[in-house]
């Protein structure tokens, strides 16, 4: 007994009223507070006497959609929540929603209303039938439909993505961009490791991670409009999905945020020239102090200050998409960490290349490799003090 006299034993003699565990339903959010208890409503209409959850995995969403997914919770406990903190990205809140059920299978879909609950039933059976591993509604596929939607430059979009897929993962699916699929969970855990959890687009990652073919039955989706808010897509979730592309191309031989990181860095260079060119065009003759300050001294270092801040806004936005820096004080000291990096970096960088210069190597392949080295020592600084967590 409690102090308040309430037993906290667990009553063995209530009836068990729920049915077994079938299904779970994973859906990742983000300002979604709106659609979620009609979609719930919809779900438990659709899926009727089977055992089913649903995951509701939110990047701490500014509206509270956790808190209403919470509220659901006290009335209907077969809705469940992960509130993440710190970390975003549509992809990896799929693959920590579908590990953290006991459900024999999962499904990952939308809370935007724009995927049919209707359908789940169908697919639940084709996946426990035996025949398929995996099962998943297209929006290309023969009787789908995309006119509810009311975008056809997304769908041309969607077309064009779809058929970059194909030809860059070997994935020879109608839409393997497709958010709305069901498999079995042991298929996913056993290969979760694998999964780089990069962009938004989880069905292509795992269709191209695992190892053996997959059986798929494929359904027609009739695509709609959103319920309620603004759609996400946006560029940043165009650049997610290049990304995504890349990291199951080319990911284990560069890892995919040291190829950002790196490329951005190669962009800041093209930055830092432009602005010194610049300076240097209005400002070309000796400045103040009797020449012991050149146009060439301030120009270096104006430019050093605008390319390390488009390094790190860039970064910010789309290497550390997942870890961005939001606020001004939270950016005031990541640009403060990062360029106290960077300078470190740098002094590695000169000492490398010197180093070698004075065991022969020709002053080139010196400068190559002490960039590459600064670039690398830069990266693990960066990760670590500025966007990761001590």
């Amino acid at each position: 007994m409690t102090a308040q006299g309430v037993s906290t034993s667990l009553d063995t003699s209530a009836p068990l009223k729920a049915r077994a565990l079938q299904l779970a339903i994973v859906l990742p959010t983000f300002n979604e507070r709106t659609n979620l208890r009609s979609l719930v409503e919809r779900l438990d209409a659709a899926l009727g006497e089977i055992g089913w959850e649903a995951i509701v995995v939110d990047d701490n969403s500014p509206d509270g959609t956790a808190d209403e997914a919470r509220a659901i919770s006290l009335s209907d406990p077969r809705v469940r929540v992960i509130q993440r903190i710190g970390r975003r990205g549509l992809a990896s809140a799929a693959i920590e929603g579908m590990c953290a059920t006991a459900a024999p299978v999962v499904a990952v879909m939308d809370a935007d209303h724009q995927h049919d609950p209707a359908l789940l039933p169908q697919m639940l059976s084709a996946v426990q039938s035996g025949d398929y591993d995996l099962s998943y509604a297209s929006r290309f596929a023969e009787g789908a439909s995309t006119e509810a939607w009311g975008r056809p430059d997304r769908v041309r979009a969607s077309g064009f993505a779809n058929s970059l897929a194909r030809r860059v993962t070997g994935v020879e699916l109608s839409d393997p961009m497709s958010g709305y699929f069901m498999l079995r969970a042991d298929i996913l855990r056993a290969d979760a490791h694998r999964l780089s959890g990069v962009g938004f687009k989880i069905l292509l990652d795992i269709l191209a991670t695992v190892d053996r073919p997959l059986r798929v039955k494929e359904f027609p989706l009739h695509f709609a409009a959103r319920a309620e808010g603004e759609s996400k897509l946006d560029r940043t979730v165009v650049f997610e999905f290049l990304v995504g592309l890349y990291d199951k191309w080319l990911g284990r031989i560069i890892p995919t945020r040291f190829a950002l990181f790196g490329t951005i860095g190669a962009a800041g260079v093209v930055v830092h020239m432009a602005v010194l060119a610049s300076f240097l065009g209005l400002f070309g003759r000796p400045l103040m102090f009797g020449g012991w300050i050149t146009a060439f001294d301030i120009g270096q270092t104006v430019a050093a200050l605008v390319a390390m801040t488009f390094n790190f806004a860039l970064n910010n936005t789309l290497t550390y998409a997942d870890k961005r820096l939001v606020g001004f004080s939270q950016l005031a000291r990541g640009w403060a960490r990062f360029a106290l990096t960077c300078s470190v970096g740098l002094l590695a960088n000169v000492g490398v290349a010197a180093l070698l210069l004075r065991f022969g190597f020709h002053p080139y392949p010196a400068a190559i490799i002490g960039i590459a080295v600064g670039s690398v020592w830069n990266f693990a600084l960066s990760s670590r003090f500025v966007w990761g967590r001590y």
